[in-house]
């Protein structure tokens, strides 16, 4: 799909697999680059996960067919109609306007198609983070939960949910 100069795909090679994990780990991706062990190993192996069908990741690029944001879901492992949202990521030159409105509208469809009945996802609490929780809660998100000194001492994971059916 080309909406003005960006294109939104999914995901379906190993070449733009490799695209997406050198878009996560670059300067242009995240703002807090504290990067937890594990968000380095998800960072790594999820694009690839996308290629075995254990998520669904979306990109969108630019006319020059760089990588400029990110989006993915997967079904919950009791593969009841709830999904986990994992990571939107949007390029620092894109935010503001509107890559993660498509990515995400996009996502909304690809849901509405599969019946799903909840979407779960979660950030820091650290204000770097504050921006992605206005966009939950503008959302339609709830904060369902607060989990202590999660990713490292001080930071809390917090749980947004939305039901979508």
């Amino acid at each position: 799909m080309l909406v003005g100069q960006i294109r939104l795909n999914r995901l379906s090679t190993a070449e733009e697999a490799e695209k997406i994990v050198h878009f996560l780990l670059s300067d242009h991706s995240f703002d807090d680059t504290r990067y937890t062990p594990g968000e380095l190993v998800h960072f790594h192996e999820l694009p690839y996960r996308a290629l075995k069908e254990e998520i669904y990741f979306w990109y969108a690029e630019d006319e020059d067919g760089n990588i400029i944001g990110i989006n993915c879901v997967a079904e919950n492992e009791q593969k009841t109609g709830g999904y986990s949202w994992d990571y939107m990521v949007v390029h620092h030159d894109y935010r503001k306007v509107g890559v993660a409105a498509m990515l995400m509208e996009q996502m909304y469809d690809f849901l509405k198609a599969k019946q799903a009945r909840y979407l779960v996802t979660y950030t820091c609490d650290l204000p770097e983070y504050n921006r992605i929780r206005q966009v939950f809660e503008k959302s339609g998100f709830t904060l369902v939960g607060r989990c202590p000194d999660y990713y490292y001492e001080g930071e809390d994971r917090l749980i947004y949910h939305r039901k979508l059916v």
